[in-house]
């Protein structure tokens, strides 16, 4: 017997796959039913509404706040500091040679699509700060984008439980972390010199891009496994659009632009950079 709260129809899931997609670009398979199930239940319970068709309704209003708390309810958000670090060992050993020469020889820009709660990008700019030994003297800027406007709010604070810092070293928790104390004691922020060389943006993949200029490199990284096949050629098409000439794409391990776009090459280890 069902045993759930809320009648979940066949109608309703179709619906919110559809609003999904359109707003996100995300592919909801008929695996993800349960998880849109629990999700959504949680946001019926708050506007106490008894009916998924009642939500419906809501949404198909078109309000934007509320659009963008189911767009936050539906969207994953798993990270960690270092995360895949052999993308950071090559972002750091590639990217100076790239800018030895030239008139932007000292200016990086770099940006982290779907940012989450933050651990990439500051990632990068640890790993940035930690290989240019005289870094100040350049231009580095990290943007650091995302849907979720939750997460973003975590990420620009830079605060953490310690937790959260398995994947950094005894001395980099001493370089980058400032450790709490009082009512703040088991929390840890990052330093202001890291924070200060990211902006944190909310932003749809799927809509027109506000960037002007072009980036060194760009992370869109356990992102797009989440979009169809079109949707990926489509994004990546974009990015090889924004990315410098000899500028670097990091994806995810579990993915891969093979039989997506032929727009870039593999290097290696989920790197990728324009084709010839």
């Amino acid at each position: 017997m069902d045993q759930r709260q809320f009648q979940f129809t066949d109608q309703d899931f179709s619906h919110f796959r559809e609003l999904v997609s359109r707003h996100t670009g995300i592919s909801l398979s008929e695996s993800k039913r349960e998880l849109v199930y629990g999700r959504l239940s949680r946001r019926l319970r708050a506007l106490n509404i008894s009916k998924f068709s009642e939500y419906r309704a809501l949404l198909e209003k078109g309000e934007p706040e509320e659009l963008e708390q189911f767009s936050n309810m539906i969207t994953t958000n798993l990270t960690a500091f270092f995360r895949e670090k052999h993308h950071f060992d090559i972002l750091t050993r590639e990217l100076p040679a790239l800018k030895s020469g030239g008139t932007n020889a000292r200016r990086l820009r770099i940006w982290s699509a779907g940012c989450s709660t933050g651990e990439e990008p500051y990632s990068i700019a640890m790993a940035l700060r930690e290989s240019i030994p005289n870094i100040d003297a350049w231009d580095v800027k990290i943007l650091a984008t995302d849907l979720d406007s939750n997460v973003l709010s975590q990420g620009k604070s830079g605060v953490y439980s310690e937790d959260r810092l398995s994947g950094v070293s005894a001395e980099q928790k001493r370089r980058w972390f400032l450790k709490g104390k009082g009512q703040n004691q088991g929390k840890v922020r990052v330093v202001p010199q890291i924070r200060e060389m990211i902006s944190f943006r909310q932003l749809n993949l799927m809509e027109p891009w506000p960037m002007k200029g072009q980036f060194d490199a760009i992370f869109c990284r356990n992102v797009v496994i989440y979009f169809d096949k079109p949707t990926q050629t489509r994004l990546f098409s974009r990015f090889a659009e924004k990315l410098e000439s000899e500028g670097r794409l990091f994806v995810g391990h579990s993915e891969t632009l093979c039989k997506v776009t032929d727009r870039f090459e593999l290097l290696g280890k989920t790197v990728y950079k324009h084709a010839a």
